[in-house]
């Protein structure tokens, strides 16, 4: 396995050639995985989840994501 600066390897990989060469599969780790959760809201609050996510253009679970990604952050920082 090569080893390279990651804005060399970025490079390369946006110039759409073949990084295999470079990655190592014994140290990947998946990242974003996913687990579905289970959530009760009051009617009116998915009513109204779903109003804004129609007046923007996208899915309700996007919607979600993206508030709680966005508030996460905040309480991160």
């Amino acid at each position: 396995m090569k080893t390279l600066a990651p804005d060399v390897l970025d490079a390369i990989f946006d110039a759409g050639e073949d990084i295999t060469d470079y990655l190592n599969p014994k140290s990947a780790v998946k990242i974003n995985a996913t687990q579905r959760i289970s959530l009760d809201i009051p009617a009116q609050m998915l009513k109204n989840l779903d109003r804004e996510a129609t007046r923007i253009g996208v899915a309700r679970q996007a919607l979600i994501k993206v508030w709680l990604a966005e508030r996460l952050d905040i309480i991160s920082s």
